[in-house]
């Protein structure tokens, strides 16, 4: 596994979520608590950082599949697989992902 740096954590606000390339990943900030997920649906391949978040739920912006940003779980139709999920690490002010 490697870590890969975000942003510092102070650039991320509250209810906002960054994208990463190479892998796509999106990291979301939630009441302070930061989840990493894959930025692409398992349903059809949209990018899910231009879906809209409520809560700890992430809705593709092409056709409302809604994933679970905790878990990965896939929450309704018409996506019936997960998405993958990222352990988020904090090192001072600094976001990192395990990938």
């Amino acid at each position: 596994m490697a870590l890969r740096r975000v942003c510092k954590k102070s650039e991320l606000l509250d209810g906002n979520s960054i994208h990463i390339d190479d892998p796509e990943i999106v990291v979301f900030n939630v009441d302070g608590e930061l989840f990493a997920i894959k930025d692409v649906c398992t349903h059809d391949e949209a990018r899910l950082s231009d879906g809209e978040l409520t809560g700890e739920t992430i809705i593709c912006p092409w056709h409302g599949a809604c994933f679970s940003i905790r878990t990965g779980e896939a929450l309704s139709p018409p996506a019936i697989e997960p998405v993958e999920t990222y352990p988020v690490l904090l090192r001072e002010d600094d976001i990192y992902v395990e990938t």
